[in-house]
């Protein structure tokens, strides 16, 4: 079988409460684990995209309105749709692993790190569709 979520892969979370919301695949596991016996991806996603800015707005209000809210979670594939987009993982490999979900406060800390990731990502224009809301 073709390997479709591959590091740095697209794809759309289909259930759950973050149905509708994109995530970049940061670690796949055809395989599963122990304790996740089905095949499943470790993701990163936007949970509240940065909202429209124009250019008559302010610098202050262009920052806050460039926020993202990211989240991360581990996924069952049947529960992903890929897409054709692929981001960059330069930072992103590190920040989440499998022992980052066994602690709160290093789940918190990862977070902030993929928070900081995409906002620079945002904000220095690349992957425009990543960073828009689907609509449906």
């Amino acid at each position: 079988m073709v390997k479709v979520y591959k590091p740095g892969k697209v794809a759309i979370v289909l259930q759950g409460r973050q149905a509708g919301k994109k995530v970049v695949v940061i670690k796949q596991l055809d395989e599963g684990t122990k304790d996740r016996p089905y095949p499943h991806a470790l993701v990163a996603g936007v949970e509240r995209y940065p909202r429209k800015v124009t250019r008559r707005m302010g610098a202050k209000k262009l920052q806050s309105r460039s926020k993202v809210k990211p989240f991360i979670k581990t996924i069952n594939y049947s529960h992903l749709f890929p897409t054709r987009y692929a981001l960059e993982l330069d930072g992103l490999k590190g920040a989440v692993s499998a022992e980052t979900f066994k602690e709160p406060s290093q789940r918190e800390d990862a977070k902030k790190n993929i928070k900081k990731l995409f906002e620079d990502k945002y904000t220095g224009g690349k992957n425009k569709w990543f960073f828009t809301a689907l609509r449906f």
